[in-house]
């Protein structure tokens, strides 16, 4: 039986710069770091880290201008940026080598640090995270529509999904109405009131700025190609933005890649956990036993 490790809520200062963090497991273990995607911040891993303690070492931090983390004025609110924090962040924390948790924009962020440092990554789950443009959901239509055409009427249209009704629509998604029921209201609750006016502006501007980010989908797929880090692929195809075809495109950068197709939507940790987490410590513990 597993036991569970309690998940510790902490404060680091990085270049003065106060940043929340959930930790889980002992420092010596081997790392996992589970950078989070959008409108959400270190919330969504709250279920699964204390299932993993036992065997790793799991670290969860909240982006700056997200979650319990700062938000300061001189931060660069960009991937790039995003990229850097969680660089440093891991050097603050003396973690040299991990397996990245990969969703939602944090996919594209943590692609980017393993781009950065590629021999400080030993495995890739992935769950939801897009990096193919062909297999883009439905629900993509309204930024497709303003990277097309990024004129100021349109921005403001992308700013109108910034808000409590937008964010219970991005963590409903097109889930069934019996998975959506394992939904908490405190998702889409918490982080709106988590959302001041600038943390407003620097949301719709991280949005928009997803226009600039299509130009790195062919690098991010070049990276998988030619590093070609032990993946597991768990993914929920109930997903407007990200449905199965999304999942299926990565096997043509990581042909040996793992894929399992579970009975849920985007945020699988809510709805899925039970059969996530066994996939997550079977592949885990087989890419560790390889590397002895």
């Amino acid at each position: 039986m597993i036991s569970l490790d309690p998940v510790r809520h902490r404060f680091a200062n990085l270049d003065g710069i106060n940043i929340f963090y959930r930790e889980a497991g002992v420092e010596d273990a081997p790392a996992i770091l589970l950078p989070h995607g959008y409108p959400c911040s270190s919330y969504e891993f709250r279920n699964i880290m204390p299932l993993l303690a036992d065997r790793w070492r799991l670290i969860a931090p909240d982006f700056p201008g997200c979650g319990y983390s700062d938000t300061p004025e001189d931060f660069r609110y960009d991937f790039d940026g995003y990229a850097e924090f969680l660089e440093r962040f891991t050097a603050h924390l003396g973690i040299t080598r991990f397996a990245l948790y990969l969703h939602d924009f944090g996919s594209q962020i943590g692609l980017r640090l393993a781009i950065r440092r590629p021999e400080r990554i030993s495995a890739l789950i992935i769950q939801n995270g897009d990096i193919y443009e062909d297999a883009l959901g439905p629900k993509y239509a309204p930024l497709q529509e303003y990277f097309r055409d990024p004129s100021p009427e349109r921005r403001i249209k992308l700013g109108e999904a910034v808000s409590e009704e937008g964010y219970r629509d991005e963590f409903l998604n097109d889930v069934r109405s019996e998975l959506a029921e394992r939904i908490p209201p405190d998702l889409w609750k918490l982080h709106w009131s988590l959302t001041p006016p600038r943390r407003r502006e620097i949301a719709i501007d991280v949005i928009a700025g997803l226009r600039k980010n299509l130009a790195w989908f062919p690098r991010y797929q070049a990276y998988l190609r030619k590093c070609r880090p032990p993946t597991l692929i768990v993914w929920g195809p109930q997903d407007g933005y990200m449905p199965e075809e999304a999942a299926r495109a990565y096997l043509r950068d990581l042909p040996e890649a793992e894929l399992h197709l579970l009975d849920g939507g985007h945020w699988l940790l809510e709805t899925n956990l039970s059969e996530v987490v066994p996939l997550v410590r079977d592949f885990l513990s087989r890419v560790e036993a390889r590397g002895k």
